[in-house]
C-alpha cells in the first residue's frame, strides 16, 4: 500500500508540473498574439520556474528515497536540463528579449509538456502495476 501511495503522490507532483509548463505556454501564447505585454507575460512566466524546477527535484529525490530506480532515471534528464538552465542563469524569461526568443521559448515548454506527458503515462503504468501485483 505504501508503494501505491508513492505512485499516487508522485501523480499529483507530475499533475502540477503539467499545469505550471501549461500555463507558461499560455503566458507565452498571450504574449504572441498581443493579449498582454511582454513586462506582465516574462513576469507571470518568472514566477512560476523555480517553483516548477524545485518541485521537480523534489520528485526526483522523492523517487529515489522510495526506490522507485527507473521512474528517478527517468526523470533525471529533465532535472539535469533544469540545473543546467540555472546554473547558466539562462531559466528567467528577459523582458527585452522576449520578442526575439518567442518561438524558442515556446518549442523548450512544448518540449518540457511532452516529456512531462511521457513521465505520467509512466508513472500511471506503475501505479497500476503496483496494484496489480499487491492484489496476487
Amino acid at each position: 500500500m505504501a508503494e501505491v501511495l508513492a505512485l499516487v503522490i508522485s501523480f499529483i507532483v507530475l499533475i502540477s508540473l503539467l499545469l505550471t509548463v501549461v500555463y507558461q505556454l499560455m503566458c507565452l501564447a498571450d504574449l504572441e498574439f498581443d493579449y498582454t505585454n511582454p513586462y506582465d507575460s516574462s513576469s507571470r512566466i518568472n514566477r512560476v520556474i523555480l517553483p516548477e524546477f524545485i518541485a521537480q527535484a523534489a520528485l526526483c529525490l522523492f523517487y529515489l528515497l522510495t526506490a522507485h530506480w527507473l521512474m528517478s532515471l527517468l526523470s533525471s534528464p529533465y532535472l539535469f536540463y533544469n540545473l543546467r538552465l540555472y546554473t547558466r542563469r539562462e531559466h528567467l524569461v528577459d523582458v527585452t528579449e522576449i520578442f526575439n526568443t518567442l518561438h524558442w521559448e515556446k518549442k523548450q515548454r512544448l518540449f518540457k509538456l511532452a516529456y512531462l506527458i511521457f513521465l505520467l503515462f509512466a508513472s500511471i503504468f506503475w501505479m497500476i502495476m503496483s496494484i496489480l501485483t499487491e492484489d496476487d
